[in-house]
């Protein structure tokens, strides 16, 4: 089986070779647009009471933003082979970056919450256009033997970002400047820019492509469609009108989409035949399952941490930082060795951890110590680092160079849906364990919570500094604490047993990936990885 391309030919290097600065300009755009993702999620409660607003019209600053990402990320392929990968990569950072400023300008009244929307749809797309395209130029850059490697590097930042995120997200929060983050986006966003523009050559197309409309319209209403219903499943219910109503416009403009694609457009916009490579759709699934089971799941414990044990975002950003150290630890070592020997070792083994410690955190209490919840997500950062990038380094090794863009887009545009669908299947797993009077009980926590300050935690099961017998919600009245302490408690044991039965669920689906890992190339057999095709990858033209 071919992977790739031969060692690129030699360019001139200057002080620092092309490859490397390429990699300090990807990591610095990237880094911006994943740390975007966790950050803002802690700010959700201050927004909204600072805009007045109800919680179905808030949802709507993180739901975009989703929206916009997924409609933009299979777009990103096209955009890159007709108008040049250089120029799409730097007008994405560069709208992330202005959606950024609009979004921490955008006024604090109640009616102006559209505005802030609107801005975080700028920052989505824009979002959505650099990322695969950063991973193309990477691979595109790289000789055969040092892909891994390069993409071991660029995986610290998509590791480490998200666990910044909540850290960088409370302190912000708590200092009473929630714009910053917004701003903070900004400076990083214009170094990005900058380098991007001085470091990158442009690879001009040797022709411009067609413009494929039925493709690009089925995809936008496919994409759109399932990424909307999978964000408001989980709360208003797989069977509610609404939910059904956009799976079902989804599900018909995926097909629709399928079939023009394959048998009817003469350029298509996705090249689905691309599954048809034994490699690349065996890495393509071990990749869904990866989102499934590792980023999927980690909503779950910031859940646990603030709802269950009382715990304010920042101190839960610092409980998870494990996860993000070792990760990018192993991240880097990890792409040496799958240089070296392959994706089959590295993926089975970082399965077979990530089972065990699922299995782990399945047994979590409302007393487990947090020092061993350190120590859990320090495993699960290992297993992390041993196959989030490696999928995805051995899904690009199988397409050809000249179509890396195309199928940077096509890995992250689908991976993007099967991570929403999974979070809103483990979330209503999660919420199924809950009984009606439960969720009721939730419901106006969570209405509490938007309306009193920030800086008053409180948890279902531990509220720091708070006697269990005395653990009931701020500003409940003396005659009706015996009773809501009642209903606290219930809501703990109830909310325990769906933390288990979802850490199961991602158990089953860690143990299916060691069995579908097998079939990856690589070690005890022969590993020839891209240099296999013998085909030399044309060096950028400067510009």
């Amino acid at each position: 089986m071919a992977y790739g391309a031969a060692p690129a030919q030699p360019q001139p290097e200057g002080r620092l070779a092309y490859k490397w600065k390429v990699l300090i300009s990807v990591i610095f755009g990237i880094f911006m647009i994943i740390l975007d993702t966790t950050v803002v999620n802690v700010a959700f409660q201050t927004i909204r009471r600072e805009y007045n607003t109800s919680l179905n019209n808030a949802q709507w600053i993180i739901s975009i933003y989703t929206l916009a990402l997924g409609i933009a990320t299979p777009l990103s392929g096209f955009l890159a082979d007709r108008f040049g990968i250089k120029r799409m990569y730097v007008g994405g950072l560069a709208a992330f970056v202005f959606g950024s400023l609009l979004c921490g300008l955008a006024p604090t009244i109640s009616s102006s919450i559209w505005l802030l929307v609107a801005a975080r749809a700028v920052q989505g797309f824009g979002g959505g256009i650099a990322q695969p395209l950063g991973s193309a130029l990477l691979f595109s850059t790289f000789p055969p033997k040092e892909q891994g490697t390069a993409l071991g590097i660029f995986g610290i930042a998509l590791v480490v970002a998200p666990a910044l995120g909540p850290i960088m997200g409370g302190l912000l929060v708590d200092q009473g400047v929630w714009r910053w983050i917004f701003f903070i986006n900004i400076p990083i966003g214009i170094v990005g820019v900058f380098l991007a523009s001085r470091f990158l050559r442009e690879r001009r197309p040797e022709r411009i492509p067609a413009l494929d409309p039925l493709g690009l319209v089925t995809a936008v209403v496919g994409f759109g469609s399932v990424l909307y219903a999978a964000s408001v499943a989980a709360d208003q219910g797989w069977g509610a009108a609404n939910v059904l109503l956009w799976f079902a416009v989804g599900g018909v403009s995926l097909v629709a989409f399928a079939i023009v694609e394959l048998f009817v457009a003469k350029e298509p916009l996705l090249n689905l035949r691309l599954f048809g490579n034994s490699t690349f759709l065996t890495a393509s699934l071990i990749g869904y399952v990866t989102v499934i089971g590792l980023f999927g799941a980690e909503f779950l414990l910031p859940v646990y941490l603030q709802a269950l044990r009382g715990r304010t975002a920042l101190q839960t950003g610092f409980i998870l930082l494990p996860l993000a150290l070792t990760s990018g630890v192993i991240t880097p070592l990890a792409g040496r060795l799958y240089d070296r020997i392959g994706p089959r070792m590295l993926i089975t083994t970082g399965f077979a951890l990530l089972a065990i410690n699922t299995w782990q955190l399945s047994k979590i209490q409302a007393d487990t110590p947090i020092a061993t919840l350190l120590m859990l997500l320090a495993l699960r950062g290992a297993a992390l680092g041993l196959t989030v990038q490696t999928t995805f380094a051995t899904a690009l090794a199988a397409v050809p160079r000249q179509a890396l863009a195309r199928g940077s887009s096509l890995i992250n545009g689908t991976r993007f849906v099967v991570q929403s669908l999974g979070v809103a299947i483990l979330a209503t797993v999660l919420a199924s364990a809950l009984s009606p009077a439960v969720k009721a009980q939730s419901r106006q926590f969570q209405e509490q919570a938007g309306q009193r300050a920030a800086s008053a935690p409180f948890g279902l099961c531990e509220t720091p500094g708070v006697p269990a017998d005395q653990n009931v919600p701020p500003g409940v009245p003396a005659v009706a604490r015996a009773q809501a302490l009642a209903g606290v408690q219930q809501a703990c044991r109830e909310n325990l047993v769906g933390f288990e039965r979802t850490y199961l669920l991602t158990f089953y689906v860690a143990l299916a990936a060691v069995v579908i890992g097998l079939f990856m190339p690589g070690w005890p057999f022969r590993w020839a990885g891209r240099g296999a095709a013998g085909e030399a990858p044309p060096t950028p033209a400067a510009h």
